[in-house]
């Protein structure tokens, strides 16, 4: 070497880059940041994350110099609230970091979070509890999906296989009754009933499980919702095996948590858990999860060899990812010294109170709290302090481990693919899933529901009512004391539970008081469901919209229908004025009118143009009347002139035939077909005439009536068809009532007794006829809807009406037949006496306008208007000799008429005008400023 001087310091150079070496790989220059860590290393959960968080540290330092540096200070929490709390204190006073990862259990995350919002420390924990909101709680942020999300999943495997009733089973902590009401909302949304939740608490023992399963097992419901931390759920299952719950008939869906941690769950317990379905977050595959699986693998067993091998799972990934988005946003925030910013007095603090805050905590919380990378997890993106949801897999539990099934996404509901082509359509059919394996090892779909074996009786309220017995009746065994129910209404239920696949064991209940005597109306029969005393309601029970609000009804098994039954009269035939019957009131004084009315106008359009219409005022009077009415029978023989009287004449004896043949018609069918003629017929016509109105007692027919707007006061109620004939027989003035309005079944049941006496008038109103009453939800309104049609199709219907109503003689059209009013009514004409109004009308207006004009220099004259209409009727009074010539026939004057109007006009000059030669109207003014000239 040239320079010898400088050999030496090239060999220490040489030297210390040996000595500074290693600390290349650690960035010796980056600033330090202390974080916390907290975790349950007692767990699997823990030492999977303890491992995934180191690592995630070293590959985020690796390659690339940063600014700062986290460095990790482990806790263990030991599973204890208490223990964490503790943990969080020291290593905000202690070693004042700066962040705090942890801990993952929502019961000591509570805690932590309080102390880390004192502080201002951000605190990242995988509590899924949709208890601790990130909304509410400025410094926590959620690095694991809430368990809310999957709300809608559930609800949408519920909704794939009709299932209509739901049990759910959680834990009793803030963990598991956290997303009890997502799951209630998304249940309600699709229509799913449920009847009940157990809550298992984190330390019962076997007994204490085995005796809430025997509970479930007495309950129709066999769909079961399970959200609980897999050291609780290993319990129960092992529990639900032995109770044979884990055969064919029953579903279990169990939440991510339990899902996602199924491999280190002990193989006794995934052999019990067979054919339960589950759901848990997609993790999309990729080299570098590939890469990172087998590393960490390896490092894992290094750290934990004592520990059986252990999968790595998707809370590892995001712990990984969470240390990876810390440490990104630890960049973007500037060093602030000295690291906490310490209470200005000390003197009465509490430990807590003494840490004071952090300087870092506002800025990198912030930056924290939204954050979007691509991770090992997929899409790591957490908004407001939340890790967004990805898409859920659906899982079956099969031999050792699950087996995916399905997806589920929030864009596209179910389908078997992760992004479906086409639109993006929310689909709930259970067809996009693979087969799946069912408790029991079934591939048959579990109906969700069965009538449990070793449970009470289902508890049939029925109705107890005085009359109508063929329909339904209660009466008392005076030996045993027991209620024995009869009737059409029972008999039909009893052949429906026959035609069930399976034995339903029922008890009758009848709605009774101490005495013996009806409890209630109808309504609040059905009342006593929703309020749980009934298990269904079973009797002549219509279904109407009030009473479906409190409980869901099968379909009808009786035809639909109110309708009103009156009193017949006397046959109209030896009525004197039969005659005015065929047409109503009103249309008889519209055709009085249209004949004046259609009369003037022939009269007005001939007056001046043809001598049969002129003559004394008396004489036109009459031609007015006699030539309109005289075309009712085509008699008239006054010929018309003019083109619009004859358009007229044309189109009134048009409408004129069309209702004499109308009326002809109806008349003859009066005199000639015996007809059933009610006192009233329309329904109406009670409530214009005052009339008293009967019902049945307890029904709901007063409400359809008021709705109607029927005077409440004009009601009165009745029990059986004896009181319902004496009262239709006594009237409305004599105590009685003038009709009764009723459903079609009991009025066919009552016109069969008293054939010819009474009838049927229109109109009739709609319901949807008996049906059997069951809670809201209820899993056996459609299998009693599906016998009910198989019973209501079959000849058993028929032997069955035939044995409470007889055969069906039929009366000689009065058993039932509906009566309407015949009588022609304005309505059916109001476009004939349109047309026939219109077009003389317009003829008018066609003649008053010519007849205007041609007169238009009296109208424009200075002569007071009493001038100008007198002057104008004289004209309209003179014979138009000229009418055949031009425009005269629509009112033009001639040379007499000037005089007579000069004559009206002016009556103080009528005699300086000559009669001859004719007048003319002149440009030029004569005296007193009038324009005349010869």
């Amino acid at each position: 070497m040239q320079n010898p001087r400088f050999f030496g310091l090239y060999l220490f150079l040489f030297i210390m880059s040996f000595c500074i070496s290693p600390l290349d790989g650690e960035n010796a220059t980056a600033v330090k940041v202390d974080v916390g860590i907290i975790l349950d290393l007692d767990t699997n959960v823990g030492k999977i994350s303890r491992t995934c968080m180191s690592m995630a540290i070293e590959d985020f330092y690796a390659s690339n110099n940063y600014s700062k540096r986290i460095v990790p200070h482990l806790r263990d929490s030991k599973s204890d609230n208490v223990a964490a709390a503790s943990a969080a204190i020291d290593l905000l006073k202690n070693v004042q970091v700066q962040a705090i990862l942890g801990p993952p259990r929502s019961t000591q995350a509570d805690f932590v979070i309080d102390i880390g919002n004192k502080a201002e420390v951000p605190i990242i924990s995988q509590s899924a509890s949709p208890s601790l909101s990130p909304k509410e709680s400025r410094y926590f942020i959620r690095s694991a999906q809430c368990s809310s999300f999957q709300a809608k999943a559930i609800a949408a495997i519920v909704k794939a296989f009709g299932w209509r009733e739901v049990v759910f089973i959680y834990e009793d902590n803030n963990y598991g009754s956290g997303i009890v009401p997502f799951l209630t909302d998304a249940m309600l949304e699709i229509n799913a009933f449920i009847p009940y939740q157990s809550i298992i608490s984190p330390s019962a023992t076997d007994d204490q499980i085995r005796q809430e399963l025997y509970k479930l097992m007495t309950m129709r419901t066999r769909v079961f919702v399970v959200h609980m931390l897999p050291s609780l759920a290993s319990q129960f299952f092992l529990r639900a095996k032995e109770a044979e719950m884990m055969t064919k008939g029953y579903t279990w869906i169990i939440a991510d948590v339990l899902t996602s941690l199924l491999d280190s769950v002990d193989s006794k317990v995934i052999d019990a858990m067979q054919g339960v379905i589950g759901l848990k977050a997609h993790i999309p595959k990729s080299n570098e999860l590939e890469n990172f699986t087998r590393r960490w693998r390896k490092k894992f067993q290094e750290e934990n060899p004592d520990t059986d091998r252990l999968d790595l799972n998707v809370y590892g990934l995001w712990a990984y990812d969470t240390v990876t988005a810390l440490a990104t946003a630890m960049e973007k925030v500037g060093t602030v010294v000295p690291r906490f910013k310490k209470p200005a007095t000390r003197e009465n603090l509490t430990d807590l109170d003494a840490i004071g805050t952090s300087n870092m905590g506002p800025s990198l919380v912030e930056s924290v709290r939204n954050i979007r990378f691509k991770g090992l997890s997929g899409d790591f993106h957490i908004t407001d302090g939340q890790l967004q949801p990805s898409a859920y897999e659906i899982v079956n539990v099969i031999g050792k481990g699950d087996r995916r099934i399905g997806y589920w996404t929030e864009q596209h509901g179910i389908s078997n693919k992760l992004k479906p082509h086409g639109k993006a359509v929310y689909s709930t059919n259970k067809d996009n899933l693979k087969a799946i394996i069912w408790p029991g090892e079934t591939g048959v779909i579990p109906k969700g529901w069965q009538m449990p074996t070793g449970g009470k009786k289902m508890m049939i309220g029925v109705p107890v009512k005085r009359g109508f017995g063929e329909f339904i009746k209660v009466e008392k065994d005076l030996e045993t004391n027991d209620f024995i129910a009869t009737g059409f209404c029972i008999d039909v239920f009893k052949e429906v539970i026959l035609s069930l696949p399976y034995p339903v064991p029922y008890e009758f209940i009848p709605f009774i008081t101490p005495d013996g005597q009806s409890a209630g109306t109808y309504d609040e029969l059905i009342y006593q469901i929703f309020l749980e005393k009934y298990d269904a309601v079973v009797g002549d029970v219509t279904i109407v919209a009030n009473r479906s609000r409190f409980v869901d009804f099968t379909l009808p098994f009786t035809e639909s229908g109110v309708t009103t039954i009156v009193p017949i009269k006397n046959d109209e035939r030896q009525n004197g004025w039969i005659f005015m019957k065929p047409l109503t009131m009103d249309l008889w004084l519209t055709i009085g009118g249209f004949f004046i009315f259609t009369g003037l106008v022939v009269w007005i359009l001939e007056h001046r143009v043809n001598k049969e219409f002129r003559g004394p005022p008396a004489q036109q009077i009459g031609m007015i009347f006699w030539f309109s009415f005289s075309t009712l029978v085509f008699a008239h023989k006054e010929k018309v002139v003019s083109n619009l009287s004859r358009f007229v004449v044309i189109v009134w004896v048009f409408v004129v035939l069309v209702l004499t043949s109308s009326y002809t018609a109806n008349l003859t069918s009066m005199l000639t077909v015996h007809q059933l003629q009610p006192t009233i017929t329309d329904i109406y016509d009670l409530i214009k005439n005052g009339e008293y109105v009967g019902y049945q007692y307890g029904s709901f027919i007063p409400g359809l009536l008021m709705g109607m707007k029927f005077d409440n006061s004009k009601f009165r109620n009745y029990s059986t068809s004896e009181e319902y004939d004496e009262a239709l027989s006594k009237g409305s003035r004599n105590g009685g009532v003038a009709a009764i309005v009723d459903e079609l079944p009991y009025i066919r049941s009552f016109l069969a007794k008293y054939c010819g006496k009474y009838t049927m008038v229109g109109p009739t109103y709609k319901t949807a006829g008996f049906g059997f009453a069951f809670p809201k939800g209820s899993p056996l309104v459609p299998e009693f809807s599906r016998a009910i049609l198989n019973v209501t199709e079959g000849e058993n219907m028929v032997r069955i009406s035939r044995e409470w109503f007889g055969e069906e003689e039929g009366c000689s059209g009065k058993d039932g037949t509906l009566i309407t009013s015949n009588r022609l009514t304005l309505d059916s004409f109001k476009g004939l006496f349109l047309t026939a109004g219109v077009s003389s009308s317009f003829a008018l207006i066609i003649y008053l306008s010519f007849f205007f004009y041609e007169n238009r220099f009296i109208l424009a004259s200075d002569g007071s208007i009493t001038h100008k209409l007198s002057a104008l009727a004289k004209i309209f009074d003179e014979e138009n000799s000229k009418s055949s010539k031009g425009s005269k026939e629509h009112g033009g004057i001639d040379e007499g008429d000037r005089a007579a109007v000069s004559a009206a006009v002016f009556p103080e000059n009528v005699h300086n005008f000559p009669q001859s030669p004719p007048i003319s109207i002149s440009s030029h003014p004569g005296p007193e400023g009038v324009f005349f000239s010869r």
